[in-house]
């Protein structure tokens, strides 16, 4: 916001770290997190799905100075689910 305020010029920018993870990954992390298996469904690769997706941020961390605050998979997924769990009623 304070980008925007001070220079008025709207733009798009990725957070990200220049690499990813594969589903499977994700999931064991969820699943480690959480304490619990989840009901997984594996199926085909859509078509038109890419095999590889990583958000690149150089843009985000040249423009606005930012860097991300966790760099590491299982943290990110910890942190989110604590925050997931926070929200529920």
């Amino acid at each position: 916001m304070e980008y925007l305020v001070s220079r008025g010029d709207s733009t798009t920018l990725n957070c990200g770290y220049g690499r990813g993870y594969s589903v499977r990954e994700v999931i064991a992390a969820v699943e480690k997190a959480a304490g619990q298996r989840l009901e997984v469904h594996e199926g085909p690769r859509r078509a038109g799905d890419p095999p590889v997706l990583a958000a690149e941020a150089d843009r985000i961390r040249r423009v606005l100075g930012w860097q991300p605050r966790y760099d590491d998979l299982h943290t990110i997924v910890e942190t989110s689910l604590q925050w997931e769990r926070n929200r529920a009623y």
